[in-house]
């Protein structure tokens, strides 16, 4: 019976490590992303459909 309670606690603390070291690296922008936005431009027309009205208006 002692062993499971070493094991949960063993277990709270690394879960409490992995918690730790999450919001360390969010909060040193680990996780920002500054390569997307510089080339979001070149493929912003690939992105955007034509409307219903504009194909029938090049087509005539």
């Amino acid at each position: 019976m002692e062993i499971i309670f070493l094991l949960i606690l063993i277990s709270l603390l690394v879960a409490a490590g992995f918690l730790l070291a999450y919001l360390w690296a969010a909060k040193s922008g680990q996780f920002d992303d500054d390569y997307t936005p510089s080339v979001r431009m070149l493929f912003d027309n690939e992105l955007v459909e034509p409307e219903a009205g504009t194909e029938e208006q090049t087509s005539k």
